[in-house]
This record gives structure tokens, C-alpha cells and sequence, in this order.
């Protein structure tokens, strides 16, 4: 009798558990539309497109001094000073030599530009809902707000990042080095 009511209570527990989840996916999850897809390393992710300003290839970065060393220093665009991230850095990568394919997408966080530095453009692709599926659950992986979803393209799996948590951390203290 007392096993059956455990049972019971656990298979509740599950529930709830299950339940809260699927709300905080649903919230998190990805919107469909265009995303700029691109690689780091042997992974391929996506960033919504109206995220993005411009793209260009890697040019001179001025090092910044007691800043993170995924923060790779700024750049003069056209006259404007834009701080410029190594998101293989940031995701913990080992860093690589430049070469012919990397470039620099600026992309708008709350009205200010930002450069994050990444190893190849692949394509700007639309993905639909049917193919977004929720972000791994953050119980079982660690820390996921800064992916949006799973973008289901043929074979391949895009992680679709959301660009404003990934640079969110960083916001404050950029500002200070871009008003310098």
C-alpha cells in the first residue's frame, strides 16, 4: 500500500517536472524565419537574420588590455570603434590561426554593434517551425539560454543561438571600452 503511494507521488513529480520544462522550451523556443547560419570549428549555427547588420572579412583588431580573452579587441569601421567577440572563445574552443574564411558579423544588441568573430559564413537559411525543435533541457546539459532551438535542416542540426543572452554579460563593460 505504502509502495503504491510513492509510485503515485513520483509519477506526480515527474509530471510537474515534465510540465514546467515544456513551458520554459516553448517560451525559449525559436522563432521561425531567416537565419544567417555559420560554423565554428565542426558545428553549424544560426542567428536570426534581422539580428544582423553587416558581414566582413577579418581586418585589423586593436587588443584590448584586462578585458576576457574571448574579447579579441575592437575595430575601426568606417570610423566607428566596434568591440569584436570570438565566439569560439567564448563557447570554450581552442583558438585557431586566421585564414581566408574567417570573418567578423556585426550584429545590433540593443542599438549598439558588435562584432563576433566566427570561422566560416555558410548561408542564410529559412527554417520553418516544424523544423525547430526546443533547446536540450539545461538540467541535463548546464547552462543553454543562449540557444533558442534546433534547426532541423536536411540532416544537419543548426544550433540557433540567441545572440542577446550569449553578449548580454559582455554589454556593459563594451560600452565602456566603444566610449572610450
Amino acid at each position: 500500500m505504502n509502495d503504491n503511494k510513492e509510485n503515485q507521488a513520483e509519477v506526480f513529480d515527474q509530471r510537474k517536472i515534465t510540465e514546467k520544462l515544456n513551458k520554459v522550451d516553448s517560451q525559449k523556443l525559436a522563432k521561425p524565419g531567416k537565419y544567417l547560419t555559420f560554423s565554428i570549428g565542426n558545428e553549424e549555427y544560426g542567428v536570426e537574420i534581422l539580428k544582423v547588420m553587416e558581414i566582413i572579412g577579418i581586418m585589423d583588431i586593436t587588443a584590448i588590455p584586462h578585458v576576457p580573452k574571448y574579447v579579441k579587441g575592437v575595430i575601426n569601421l568606417r570610423g566607428k570603434v566596434i568591440p569584436v567577440i570570438s565566439l569560439r572563445l567564448k563557447f570554450g574552443m581552442k583558438e585557431i590561426p586566421f585564414d581566408s574564411e574567417t570573418c567578423i558579423i556585426n550584429v545590433n544588441l540593443n542599438n549598439i554593434l558588435i562584432g563576433i568573430l566566427i570561422d566560416r559564413v555558410l548561408e542564410v537559411l529559412d527554417i520553418t517551425k516544424e523544423d525547430i525543435e526546443p533547446s536540450p533541457c539545461s538540467e541535463v546539459v548546464g547552462k543553454t539560454d543562449f540557444i533558442l532551438g534546433m534547426g532541423k535542416v536536411g540532416d544537419k542540426v543548426k544550433i540557433l543561438l540567441n545572440i542577446d543572452n550569449i553578449l548580454t554579460d559582455d554589454l556593459s563593460s563594451l560600452e565602456r571600452v566603444c566610449k572610450k
